[in-house]
């Protein structure tokens, strides 16, 4: 009798288990749905009828939109890639004054998004600028006619502010990447008689690419995807034109063609990246962090790595946060008032709100795949993750479309059996934007939260279900608190995503419902860069916190393996 209760005790278990394991199945399958709709809903438009406007955007704008897309996407790849594979060899393997404070100064400057250098630069260099005007007093110049200034706002200019925020994606995964190469591989290369220029071109690149075409892959998503720069230097791309079309000209149809167009750009990106992967096989024979024996550099050298590791670290963020912290402390009634506070207050409300979100769905997602490691759940959990890749403007357009057909469909179905107007109840609201915000960044957190969760052992579940928890409970009760960092983590990467993202605020946000962000985009545009100093500087202070966490964790690996 007793082995017979025992039977069917078991029994049970194992049904309530299934069933649980296939609540979680569902709810993943369910998010993934959800994420994917305004994906969805934006690929469907190209077999939409757009009248003449789409003929008449190929025949007239999108040549322009083609050409400048290119050209950013060559120059802004062959400028991170010198810079970043640059300075991340020459802080990894040469040893020189200050190259452990470079180590994680050449991070900072993904603190700025590239709109404030935009901006920032733009007051610098101009005419009226402290630039030309201490010029024309030194060489006693009258007017333009009598020097040229190169002209910061142009395609040149974009690129250049690109280069500048985008270079630390490739410096840091290079950087990582070198760091784990073995120190046995360079040894023999020295053995036979290959110097320091030989051993990076032959052994130390080539070992390293895999890390490299992923950075420079992200710097490119990012420069496709970008908005305020493009927009305020009047250099025509994809983004402003999914703007201009769709607010500009009401062809809300063919603003989702046009947004379709630039997700095959990103696709094909993200395919190249991975191809290029599979082509070749790179093998390590370590996989930690080592001390690796570094050149030591004296003279000209020395002196030519510190301006090389200087230079990008200064026009990235030195100098911009520098003249933003000038104007706003000069300035602070002005820019430090009651504006100011609220509309920080609207940024962290969203920020805090989608954090919470993201993690929350993360942990799901990531659990669900625990669970249950099938292709559906795989597929479930791919679709998720890929809004990361996509523009915010495209997610904008995927957005406005099904949630103005689902405020459509509600309305009329009101005023069909109730003769009641609902109106708009979810198109220009807070809930549309962070659905906006969680299409875009859920990769992000999912990431943070998967790597924290893949690193406790599987025999912990066994253990935890042996002792009557139910895998709900072990999750809360076990596995939480082991990967609590990978929580935090998550939730401040989205946090500062958010408080830093422009093209779908603007499109999607409430009326009269601004955030830094939008502030500072505004008022760059009317010229009255005093008045944006201080939200801008506020996103570069928050930005700088994943820098520092970043530059810690490497630092921490590191020393751990040594």
């Amino acid at each position: 009798m007793e082995s017979k209760n025992i039977y069917n005790l078991a029994k049970l278990t194992s049904i309530f288990s299934r069933f649980t394991i296939n609540i979680w199945t569902g709810l993943v399958i369910l998010i993934a749905l959800i994420i994917s709709i305004p994906v969805l809903f934006v690929l469907s438009s190209i077999f939409s009828d757009s009248g003449d406007a789409w003929s008449h955007l190929a025949s007239t704008v999108l040549p322009t939109y083609l050409t400048n897309s290119f050209w950013l996407m060559i120059g802004v790849g062959i400028g991170t890639t010198v810079l970043g594979v640059g300075t991340a060899w020459i802080v990894t393997m040469c040893r020189f004054k200050g190259s452990h404070i470079f180590e994680w100064a050449l991070l900072l400057p993904m603190a700025a998004p590239a709109y404030l250098l935009a901006y920032t630069y733009t007051d610098l260099l101009q005419y009226y600028g402290l630039i030309q005007t201490t010029l024309r007093a030194i060489f006693g110049w009258n007017s333009i006619t009598d020097y040229w200034f190169p002209n910061i706002r142009s395609l040149g200019g974009a690129i250049a502010m690109f280069i500048l925020v985008l270079y630390p994606y490739v410096y840091l995964l290079t950087r990582v990447a070198f760091l784990e190469q073995s120190e046995k591989t360079l040894e023999a290369s020295r053995s036979l008689g290959s110097g320091a220029w030989r051993s990076f071109l032959t052994i130390a690149l080539p070992l390293a690419r895999p890390a490299i075409i992923s950075g420079i892959s992200l710097a490119l998503m990012e420069t496709l995807s970008d908005f305020g720069t493009v927009e305020y230097f009047s250099v025509r791309t994809f983004t402003t034109g999914i703007y201009r079309t769709w607010f500009g000209r009401d062809q809300r149809v063919a603003a989702a063609q046009l947004a379709a167009v630039l997700m095959l750009f990103i696709f094909i990106l993200i395919v190249l990246e991975k191809w290029s992967r599979k082509q070749s096989r790179y093998y390590q024979n370590t996989s930690r962090y080592q001390q690796q024996s570094q050149y030591k550099l004296t003279g000209i050298k020395e002196i030519a790595s510190i301006i090389f590791c200087l230079i990008p670290i200064s026009l990235g963020f030195l100098i911009p946060t520098g003249l933003l912290l000038e104007m706003t402390i000069k300035n602070a009634e002005k820019t430090l008032n009651n504006n100011f506070w609220h509309l920080t207050s609207n940024s962290l409300i969203l920020a805090i709100i989608t954090g919470i979100l993201a993690v929350i769905l993360a942990i799901i997602i990531a659990y669900g795949q625990r669970l249950f490691p099938s292709l559906l759940m795989s597929l479930g959990v791919r679709i998720s993750a890929m809004g990361y890749a996509i523009p915010g403007s495209v997610i904008a357009v995927g957005v406005l479309i099904p949630v103005g057909w689902l405020d459509n469909t509600i309305d009329s179905g009101m005023k069909t059996n109730f003769n009641l107007s609902t109106g708009l109840i979810f198109s220009g609201t807070i809930t549309a934007l962070i659905f906006a915000y969680l299409v875009r960044f859920l990769a992000v957190s999912f990431g943070a939260i998967d790597s924290s969760l893949s690193k406790i052992k599987p025999s912990l579940d066994d253990a935890s279900r042996s002792l009557g928890y139910s895998p709900t409970s072990t999750l809360i009760k076990i596995h939480t608190p082991l990967m609590w960092g990978g929580v935090l983590t998550a939730g401040m990467l989205v946090f500062v995503d958010v408080m830093k993202e422009l093209p779908a605020t603007l499109v999607i946000r409430p009326f009269n419902f601004d955030t830094l962000a939008i502030r500072v985009y505004q008022y760059a545009s009317d010229e009255r860069l005093i008045e944006a100093s201080a939200p801008a500087l506020a996103i570069i202070l928050v930005g700088i916190i994943p820098v520092i966490f970043l530059s810690f964790k490497i630092a921490h690996s590191r020393n751990n393996s040594i």
